[in-house]
């Protein structure tokens, strides 16, 4: 059991944290358990659209990236999986926007290294149909 005292964060025997368990001093600045599952998956999404960005910076300057937790499927889809992202192509008045879903991508990845791989090939095939390129000139870790 812990108690908030005056700032600090002790135990039941007094003697406070041996160490910084989050915030800028803890080891990695901020530690992933204290993360929620849904801000450990915007903020890899985020890494690896950068990541894929800094690559294609004119060819990807408009497409945004957004993420829902579930795709709206029509009451016709028949397909065995249900789609892990989608493309929608821009408009007169929107930019071309890819979606990722975060609860068919989650149940896929068992892990952080999972979640890190999975969305890198999401990114990287949805972006290469985009550009009009095979995946793999996209990004040179992109494993089909």
């Amino acid at each position: 059991m812990t108690s908030h005292i005056r700032g600090q964060i002790h135990d039941r025997r007094g003697r406070g944290m041996r160490g910084p368990a989050f915030g800028l001093d803890a080891p990695g600045g901020r530690v992933p358990a204290h993360l929620s599952s849904r801000e450990l998956f915007d903020q890899v999404a985020i890494d690896v659209m950068s990541d894929v960005e800094s690559r294609w910076p004119e060819e990807l300057a408009t497409v945004e990236l957004a993420v829902e937790d579930i795709p709206v499927l029509p009451h016709t889809w028949v397909a065995p999986r249900v789609p892990l992202a989608s493309l929608v192509p821009a408009t007169q008045v929107v930019p071309p926007r890819l979606v990722l879903f975060r609860r068919p991508i989650e149940h896929r990845a068992e892990t952080r290294a999972d979640l890190e791989a999975l969305l890198l090939t999401v990114v990287v095939e949805q972006l290469a149909d985009y550009l009009g390129v095979p995946a793999e000139e996209v990004h040179p870790d992109y494993e089909p």
